[in-house]
């Protein structure tokens, strides 16, 4: 849940360890227990350890990640702490919350009383709408929540079995012990004084020739820059003559053109984001299934902090008579429900080709590529991924999915269906199965 490198504040952080684990670029830790603190300093001298009270804390320094573990059963005024996290949290920052099951409330007071645990003071037994409300009533918004932990007791393999694999399918899920939760602060009304952000719109094209002077004609300008930037793929047709004659036809338009070397949609957008000089990255396909027209509204969704990660739902409204084959329709249900079981947060369409992200929320993705690999030919799924990794806000934008004009689709059914199918097995390995 938490990238190495980062800022990193923990709330009750005991004896240091888990900070730690968490390898920040700058560590802090604050706990009640001037002893505990003691022991965190020695144990780990290259991070920060302070006595304090959180309901109070006197910190002027904003983080990356707030992590609050195993803490709120104990505090005396959650709400309270709540409010304090507010003045150390940027717009960037996410609270991670871990707690125990409500449960598990009666068979532990039950061991307790029998002598098989360790003593403990008088608990809160919150549930995870509890908290919810609290971070609600705090200007918090909760972006995924997450059961864990099944058998907290050493295992070898029992132990990874149940914690890793069976704690995360229903109906055992509904017995984990702990409950996570990741939020953000919910996004400030932006001030129209802000000087509007540049856009770069990356069109992958590969056999599009008919549809390039359609996108100049009808991709409007949004922000304070709107450029366009084509990678052509080793068409067929002449649609890289095409682009270069539209640029020349119409120079009050910003736009690039550059020739992938390598394969594949993925590729393609890896190098249009890369020569993008936009603030906002849209990916928008030439085959203009999705209107150019609808782009404005992920852009507004992106820019008023709704979301960080705005994702095209072609499956809301009703779709033009052959817009999208039926065995299409059903493999896209499907893996709508199965990536949105992986990711915590609700997919409804895994390959709408337009999607929008700030460009320095991307290059985070970039960063952090290497835990997946390079294993998406499509693009979507390493975006999807890769936002969900670094827990990103993913706010669904439904648009009018229209019938190509101009060209056959690039999709293989069978063979790509096959390959999205063996990614949901990979992606479970990497995000759910850990």
């Amino acid at each position: 849940m938490v990238a190495e490198g980062l800022r990193v504040i923990e709330l009750g952080t005991a004896q240091g360890g888990l900070l730690a684990a968490l390898r920040p670029s700058y560590g802090l830790g604050i706990d009640f227990s001037g002893e505990m603190v003691r022991r965190a300093r020695a144990s780990y001298p290259h991070l920060n350890f302070i006595p304090g009270d959180v309901h109070l804390l006197d910190i002027e320094e904003k983080f990356d990640v707030v992590i609050l573990s195993d803490l709120l059963h104990d505090l005396w005024d959650v709400e309270a702490v709540f409010n304090q996290i507010s003045k150390i949290a940027a717009p960037h920052t996410r609270i991670i919350i871990n707690i125990y099951s409500r449960l598990w409330e009666m068979p532990l007071k039950a061991a307790s009383l029998l002598g098989l645990t360790h003593p403990r003071i008088e608990q809160n037994w919150l549930t995870v709408e509890d908290i919810e409300n609290m971070l609600y009533l705090q200007g918090f918004e909760v972006i995924s929540r997450r059961r864990e932990i099944l058998w907290p007791l050493p295992g070898g393999l029992l132990n990874m079995l149940l914690n890793r694999v069976i704690v995360k399918t229903w109906p055992m899920s509904e017995l984990a012990l702990s409950n996570f939760i990741i939020c953000r602060p919910m996004p400030p009304n932006k001030d129209s004084d802000v000087a509007p952000p540049t856009v770069s719109v990356v069109i992958p094209a590969r056999n599009e020739a008919g549809n390039i002077a359609s996108i100049f004609e009808r991709t409007p300008q949004m922000g304070k820059l709107t450029e366009l930037i084509f990678v052509e793929g080793h068409s067929t047709d002449n649609t890289y003559e095409v682009i270069e004659r539209e640029i020349k036809n119409h120079p009050g338009i910003n736009a690039g053109l550059y020739r992938q070397s390598g394969k594949g949609k993925g590729d393609a957008v890896r190098l249009g984001f890369e020569k993008a000089g936009g603030d906002v990255l849209m990916i928008l396909d030439a085959d203009m299934t999705v209107a150019p027209e609808d782009l404005p509204r992920f852009y507004h969704a992106l820019c008023s902090g709704k979301g960080e990660f705005i994702n095209g739902v072609r499956l809301v409204y009703s779709m033009e008579d052959n817009a999208m084959r039926f065995f299409n329709q059903v493999g896209n249900k499907f893996f709508s429900l199965a990536f949105s079981w992986l990711l915590g947060q609700p997919i409804k369409d895994t390959l709408c080709g337009t999607k929008v992200i700030l460009k320095n929320d991307y290059e985070k993705i970039a960063l952090n590529r290497p835990y997946f690999g390079d294993f998406d030919p499509f693009g979507d799924f390493d975006l999807l991924f890769g936002a969900a990794k670094l827990n990103l806000k993913i706010v669904e934008m439904p648009i009018r999915y229209r019938q190509r004009l101009y060209g056959t689709t690039n999709i293989q059914r069978w063979s790509h269906g096959w390959l999205l199918l063996k990614m949901v097995v990979f992606a479970a390995s990497r995000i759910k199965f850990v």
